[in-house]
């Protein structure tokens, strides 16, 4: 681990992509890991810590502007002498499939929470602390990972893909206001089954069916060191066998 001169943070840490970000981007920054359980960022924390690197969990629900905030209060006082280089949602919410006319109102509201006013809370905590670091290495960098259901409504996913669609066009708007004043807003559409404990009873015909979380953070590290002559502003990334 190098010694730390920036930070990032991952809200939305769990056992899969967001555990991977974290480690990857901790190998360069202190890393914030936030999470409603402290079961999903206590051994990582530990886990980075332990191997040299430096991590504080906090226990938050990105849904709620309160809750948010605090966080950032806290990441303020922990992180105050660092620029933040980079900013990774990696929220999911709870998914609902059911038929429209079976869905109630908290069920809509789910799919909405964590993909648009999560999105949209956080957006407002980091954005102020990237554009203090657009002189830094490396673009000051914020990411959304999203899913397929940003790009279509499909039957009986009207909750949770009305959460991406909305979480698609903040990650639009963001991207061509900041992107001038030098922070890179990147929306990462994550099409297939990431391979993690939950999905290893999903059983497909090729080896090669279920998406890395590793590999999604080297993406996410990738599109972190772009330089300002060559954003990408939205990615998808799918196994080789996945259809689309």
């Amino acid at each position: 681990m190098s010694p730390q001169k920036a930070w990032a943070v991952v809200a939305g840490v769990g056992p899969g992509t967001g555990a991977s970000v974290a480690r990857l981007f901790a190998k360069k920054y202190a890393v914030a890991l936030l999470a409603r359980s402290p079961e999903n960022f206590e051994p990582l924390a530990k886990e980075i810590n332990d191997a040299g690197g430096k991590a504080i969990g906090i226990s938050t629900d990105a849904a709620d502007s309160k809750s948010v905030k605090a966080a950032f209060e806290k990441l303020g006082k922990e992180f105050g002498g660092l620029p933040l280089a980079a900013a990774i949602y990696n929220v999911g919410g709870k998914f609902v499939r059911k038929p429209f006319l079976d869905l109630s109102e908290d069920d809509f509201e789910a799919g909405w929470e964590a993909n648009g006013r999560g999105a949209f809370l956080f957006s407002r905590e980091v954005l102020p602390l990237l554009l203090k670091n657009t002189d830094a290495e490396y673009p000051p960098t914020l990411i959304f990972t999203s899913a397929t259901a940003a790009m279509k409504g499909s039957a009986q996913c009207a909750s949770f893909a009305t959460g991406k669609f909305a979480m698609r066009a903040l990650a639009q708007s963001l991207a061509r206001e900041f992107g001038p004043k030098g922070v890179h807003v990147n929306h990462a559409i994550i099409d297939g089954v990431i391979d993690i404990e939950r999905t290893k009873h999903y059983h497909f015909d090729h080896p090669e069916a279920k998406i890395k979380p590793e590999a999604i953070a080297d993406a996410y590290w990738y599109l972190h060191t772009q330089p300002r002559t060559c954003f990408t502003n939205e990615i998808d990334i799918r196994p080789a066998v996945e259809k689309w």
